[in-house]
């Protein structure tokens, strides 16, 4: 008996080999997904402020474009406070305000690889502005050197100072992803019935709604703004998530459950935009990420927190009509697929009772 059992308990050498490769094959594409957005981040067309005199602004963006070609998409406004605003809104990362005080406008919180940016723009336009002032003199023929002009960088929206460089608002996703993840994956597995799994979600996502942030922001002081609007956020990317693995697996069966987690982790998730802006993404991938739970939360966390003037509601509505598809596909795919296990399962009818031979009716009747 123990000969037959160390017998089946060996597998074929293909299958050995397969497991191997299938097994590689995944971790090559869990890599790939994860480290494509950072290696291929790159700007292009970030939306960028500029004001100032026609002259100066065209000189401006053609030393900026010869800087970082194609980086940059300007949008020029008429003043300096238009350009905070359209800052504050998040219609853009930052701002070059020229004239004769000129000055560079950043957003660490928006972005801190922008930030950095606009700061080697500043260092930049303040040479180019000492050295035309400077030629402009001794063109005069003025006897000194003129007064040097500095050009300041100033965070309009900086970052907190429980979070200065930004790291635990980015990182504020990640247990965001992989709670929505668990949660989904482990209704589908361990409850039973349609209504049961639709009820576990909310659940989940309402307790989670408030934990989460109670960690992240009252303890870790990674988010800012206001607790309930930052609690009901969370409870609807977790249910966002959740249900789109539970819809997948009333669809598919525990097909599902895996073909849910991949979308979110290895599709979503990378393209959410959650450590580098959308612009940095090849597009059009850094927009389509926004349709995504990661991203439309991502997104969403960082307005509530930093950005108050911003429009909100595509996130919102991108976060609820993941949740409300993913919680009908649960109830629509269980009552399906309880229609064709009954069909499957119910006895066949019986056969109808023969009919006697003529020959028998017929003795039958002699008797008689």
């Amino acid at each position: 008996m123990s000969q037959l059992s160390i017998k089946n308990d060996r597998s074929p050498i293909g299958m050995v080999v397969g497991v191997g490769i299938a097994l590689a094959a995944l971790v090559a594409v869990i890599v790939l997904a994860f480290a494509w957005p950072s290696v291929t981040a790159e700007p292009k067309d970030l939306p960028i402020a500029i004001s100032g005199p026609s002259q100066a602004v065209d000189g401006a963006k053609a030393a900026v474009e010869q800087m970082q070609p194609g980086a940059i998409a300007f949008k020029q406004l008429d003043s300096r406070e238009a350009a905070v605003d359209a800052i504050e809104s998040r219609e853009v990362y930052g701002a070059i305000v020229l004239g004769q005080s000129p000055e560079v406008l950043t957003s660490s919180a928006a972005s801190t690889v922008v930030t950095q940016m606009l700061s080697a723009v500043a260092a930049n336009l303040e040479e180019g502005v000492n050295a035309q002032a400077a030629a402009a003199a001794q063109a005069a023929g003025a006897p000194t050197a003129p007064p040097h002009i500095d050009v300041p960088v100033t965070d309009v929206v900086p970052l907190a100072d429980t979070d200065p460089r930004g790291t635990g608002l980015a990182a504020a996703l990640f247990p965001l992803v992989l709670g929505g993840m668990i949660g989904g994956i482990a209704i589908s597995i361990v409850i039973g019935g349609a209504l049961r799994r639709v009820s576990a979600v909310l659940v989940y996502a309402v307790v989670g709604g408030f934990t989460l942030p109670a960690i992240l922001q009252g303890w870790f002081g990674a988010l800012q703004g206001d607790y309930l609007l930052n609690s009901a956020a969370f409870a609807l990317a977790l249910a966002a998530i959740a249900s789109a693995i539970t819809g997948f697996a009333g669809l598919l069966g525990r097909a599902g459950v895996a073909l849910g987690a991949v979308t979110i982790l290895l599709i979503a998730n990378p393209i959410s935009a959650a450590v580098f802006p959308k612009e940095f993404i090849l597009q059009p991938w850094g927009d389509v990420g926004q349709w995504f739970p990661p991203g439309a939360a991502s997104t969403l966390l960082r307005n509530l927190s930093y950005f108050p003037s911003a429009d909100v509601l595509f996130p919102w509505l991108v976060l609820a009509g993941w949740t409300v598809v993913g919680l009908l596909l649960s109830v629509v795919g269980h009552f399906r697929n309880s229609r064709g296990e009954a069909a499957v399962s119910a006895p066949a009818p019986a056969p109808a009772p023969a009919s006697a031979p003529a020959s028998a009716s017929a003795e039958s009747a002699a008797v008689a």
